[in-house]
């Protein structure tokens, strides 16, 4: 009977686990979204911009709620023999974790050697790509979870993971625009096409 009884105290640490770590991927991507068009806006009103801004700030908040869930993701699978669908997710955030912390670094390097950079700039992209690796683990933790509570965050986790599909896809419209897209660009975003 003890067996038993720490056989399923395991499996609901487990899985409450995995529930906290695709709820801090997919708040923490969308509270980085919002941070990022918060930026972007920023500079559509010409405000001086530092790494210590407050849409910045917003920015990092979202990457610490990742890198949290990427932390925790790594215990457990340390810890544990997990299906292959939380184990795909929690691979997914980590790999997006990381490339938002380099990114995030090389960005704030960026700006301190050529100063202001616009959407489009080496260490944006990259960042973008682990936005939607963060998205798309939180998206298959959300999804294929036992609980039915945690289910019910899928609606927004699926939107969540369109809108950092869509922020890339501007961002590459914008580079593969290039001379027609930078006129307007230019003057909504500031310097967004410094990097063209």
């Amino acid at each position: 009977m003890k067996a038993i009884s720490s056989l399923s105290s395991i499996f609901s640490r487990r899985y409450s686990i995995s529930s906290i770590i695709g709820i801090l991927s997919t708040f923490g991507t969308g509270q980085m979204l919002s941070g990022g068009v918060w930026d972007a806006a920023s500079h559509a009103l010409r405000e001086p911009e530092s790494f210590w801004s407050i849409q910045h700030v917003a920015v990092y908040v979202g990457v610490s709620m990742i890198a949290i869930s990427a932390i925790l993701g790594l215990i457990l699978l340390k810890k544990y023999n997990l299906d292959k669908f939380l184990k795909r997710g929690i691979q997914l955030i980590i790999i997006g974790s990381i490339l938002q912390i380099i990114s995030g670094y090389a960005d704030s390097v960026s700006h301190e050697i050529f100063g202001i950079d616009g959407l489009i700039s080496l260490s944006h992209q990259p960042l973008e790509i682990g936005l939607i690796l963060t998205a798309l683990g939180g998206f298959f933790i959300i999804k294929h979870h036992s609980s039915p509570t945690t289910r019910t965050l899928l609606p927004l986790s699926t939107v969540i993971l369109l809108l950092s599909v869509l922020w890339l896809g501007f961002n590459l419209a914008l580079l593969i625009g290039g001379v027609i897209l930078c006129i307007p660009v230019y003057e909504i975003f500031s310097s967004g096409c410094a990097i063209l």
